[in-house]
């Protein structure tokens, strides 16, 4: 087995721009799952096609990123995570060139099933840190990379607005192309491919039957409420989820080199692990999803701003930032008092922001700070989950891993999408003609994930500690961090 190769401590520049890097592409993953939002409305008139077969530009990501992330993390851990990280950043490209060439429904649908690949960037980019950088600087970057994904949702919704207000819809599109282009350049300039692999063979028939598997979860959840939550198209889906995932879990247990090593799942820093960032992710995207609406809601209805889609990104805008300061922050807490404490106050905190939530969804400032509060608690909350994976699983395993864990977050969040429209479509009242949803009903849905962040904290708390921050933490106690001994030998 190959081991990590930390980058030594006189750094050419192009080791120095590995974690800028690195970042950079996790923000574009981010961008790219948000620029289509402010397009939506629109979007039935510029295709000429139906406003269901439109939603499908959502869709048709959100499934190609939860069943790409764990096969690329597999393949990184394998083939080399530069050359796979290379290749997801490739594919959003080559997603966005289809859209802004093209205007036919179907051609928009599979471009955006390619930009989903793109969702591997994180959990590849986080596995390239812990073989890269000495320890004493993995927990901030990975902490960074954990942020990117709120910090890239908050620039982006903002910027495509812009875009798609002032100019051609189509350079939206180039814009993200363009941009992805350089960060495929940066990636490959700046990123060294890791010597850390697994080798053995890619197991096809784990990755086809996750596929399937998460393909009918995902759908069935993300269309019951159209469909219909008993009908018997999203009850067939429901059904083949549990029957295709139960045989896929049979045939894991059983290779000798898996897709997804289910052993270590079933260690309880890995699974809780996994348990927790379910709900976290739910937690987490209610504040954006709700927030949207509530503040774009007609003035008419006596709470709603009537905020345009411009001013709705800017109002989200200063979470986004949040999370970026508290990136470092949710590091030196994870180095404190390991990664497990971090969770726990993290969701705790997101549970605090959906108080404010409650107590106030009136006032433009109120909104803006409970959804900062949210997104300081999801920066320590996304942070924690990675360096707790890292702490348990061989180097060899750790981008697939990862990948369990992103897919764990998405699963989270298309729940969190599901259980939002049922209440809100449960709690409306006409205004001018149309149904709008009641103050009630998104005070509801605020409550909802203000639970959901407290079951997160609950399972954060029974995550077994770190031994190794239980010892960094006794040597601080006597005066000296465990690196001291080291260091006054090599002195010597």
């Amino acid at each position: 087995m190959n081991h990590p190769v930390p980058i030594p401590a006189t750094r050419p520049l192009r080791d120095r721009m590995t974690v800028p890097v690195l970042a950079f592409g996790g923000m574009l993953m981010a961008v790219m799952q948000t620029v289509v939002i402010p397009l939506l409305p629109d979007l039935p008139r510029l295709t000429g096609a139906s406003p269901g077969a439109v939603s499908w530009m959502v869709t048709a990501t959100l499934l190609s990123g939860a069943v790409l992330t764990p096969v690329l993390g597999r393949a990184g851990d394998m083939y080399g995570k530069r050359r796979v990280l290379v290749a997801a950043l490739g594919l959003m490209v080559l997603g966005s060139v289809m859209c802004a060439l093209s205007s036919h429904i179907g051609v928009l649908i599979t471009a955006r099933a390619l930009q989903g690949a793109a969702s591997a960037v994180v959990p590849l980019s986080i596995s390239i840190l812990r073989d890269e950088l000495p320890p004493e600087r993995t927990g901030s970057a990975v902490a960074l990379m954990s942020a990117t994904v709120g910090i890239g949702a908050a620039l982006g919704l903002p910027l495509a607005a812009l875009i798609v207000q002032y100019a051609n819809w189509h350079v939206m599109f180039w814009a993200t192309a363009g941009l992805g282009a350089v960060g495929v350049s940066a990636v490959w300039w700046a990123v060294r491919e890791s010597p850390v692999r697994e080798p053995g063979r890619f197991d096809v028939t784990g990755a086809l039957g996750l596929a399937v598997g998460l393909v009918c979860l995902l759908l069935g959840i993300v269309e019951g409420g159209e469909w219909g939550w008993g009908s018997p198209r999203v009850l067939g889906l429901f059904t083949g989820a549990v029957g295709v995932l139960g045989l896929w879990w049979w045939q894991q247990l059983r290779s000798r080199q898996p897709l997804v090593d289910l052993r270590l799942v079933a260690r309880p820093r890995v699974g809780l692990s996994h348990v927790a960032a379910l709900l976290t992710g739910f937690a987490f995207y209610s504040n954006s999803l709700v927030t949207a609406q509530l503040v774009q809601a007609p003035e008419a209805t006596g709470y709603g701003l009537g905020l345009s889609i411009v001013e709705t990104g800017l109002v989200l805008l200063p979470g986004g930032i949040v999370m970026l300061v508290f990136s470092p922050v949710s590091a030196r807490v994870s180095a404190a008092y390991g990664p497990g404490v971090t969770l726990a106050i993290g969701t705790a905190v997101i549970a605090l922001g959906y108080v404010v939530r409650i107590a106030d969804s009136r006032d433009l400032w109120m909104i803006i700070v409970g959804a900062a509060v949210v997104g300081m608690g999801t920066t320590l909350a996304y942070s924690a989950p990675p360096m707790l994976i890292l702490g348990a699983v061989p180097p060899g395993q750790t981008a697939s891993a990862n990948g369990v864990n992103v897919l764990m977050r998405t699963v989270g969040q298309a729940m969190c999408s599901a259980a939002v429209v049922a209440v809100l479509v449960r709690h409306t009242s006409p205004v001018d003609g149309a149904p709008v949803p009641t103050l009630h009903g998104f005070l509801l849905a605020f409550g909802m994930a203000g639970v959901v962040a407290l079951l997160a904290c609950t399972a954060a708390l029974t995550i077994p500690g770190d031994p190794a921050t239980g010892t960094t933490r006794r040597a601080r106690a006597r005066g000296r961090t465990p690196g001291a001994r080291d260091e006054a030998m090599e002195g010597a």
